[in-house]
């Protein structure tokens, strides 16, 4: 790695500490939630989505890989279509997980997105498995993430499924938002000499913090069992 290369994954790492701090739950969005009708639970799901930065890293990986404002339109709209349904389902039936435990298998998908863009299953000699399946897969998984958040507030049972749509249509909204300049950074950045080393050092910085946040979500699991 050169010495571009090693400022850029120097400068990303930092900001991990930020990365384990991702979509947490607090009083004062429960607040929001109690007095601010439907529209708090759009503006609560785009918040938890503009925090969510396992699921931003994600997203990012997948954008690294892909060529062309179309791919990137059939990615996302895949992704977005998988978190959607186990969002809306899984919080409409009541289905759960340990918070911990679902939010250690998203970061596994941030870590097997880093390691596949670096050529990680060639490497191995192993062929990639098709990008467009994992994506859907992991947006189940991901939705399930997302569901089990919005399970942790006291949502009552009156009008139950529109807060359940109204906070999915805010979690889109706020991904949407967090896309743009991600999109725009890396599309960009690929014309330049330097994409390369930012390349690599990104990338690798997706295997960094993804196993940072599966050793985080672990020792949280474990601490409390």
């Amino acid at each position: 790695m050169n010495r571009r290369s090693l400022l850029i994954a120097t400068s990303l790492t930092l900001l991990l500490p930020m990365t384990l701090m991702a979509h947490g739950v607090s009083a004062s969005d429960q607040a929001t939630l109690d007095n601010g009708g439907l529209l708090s639970y759009i503006y609560v799901g785009a918040k938890h989505m503009l925090t969510g930065y396992d699921h931003l890293l994600f997203l990012a990986g997948v954008i690294f890989y892909l060529k062309g404002f179309r791919d990137i339109v059939r990615f996302i709209t895949v992704f977005t279509l998988g978190h959607c349904i186990t969002l809306i389902g899984a919080t409409y039936l009541g289905i759960k997980a340990d918070e911990h435990l679902i939010d250690a298998v998203i970061a596994l998908s941030v870590l097997y997105k880093g390691f596949e863009n670096l050529g990680g299953f060639e490497n191995l000699g192993i062929k990639s498995p098709n990008l467009l399946y994992m994506v859907f897969i992991f947006g189940l998984i991901h939705g399930f993430g997302l569901s089990t958040r919005l399970q942790s507030f006291d949502m009552g049972m009156d009008q139950f499924l529109a807060k359940i749509l109204c906070f999915n249509i805010g979690v889109e909204l706020g991904q949407i938002l967090a896309l743009i300049p991600i999109v725009f950074l890396i599309t960009q950045w690929q014309s330049k000499k330097s994409y390369q080393a930012f390349y690599k050092a990104a990338n690798t910085y997706l295997i960094i913090a993804g196993v940072a946040l599966f050793i985080y979500q672990m020792y949280g699991y474990f601490s409390i069992h």
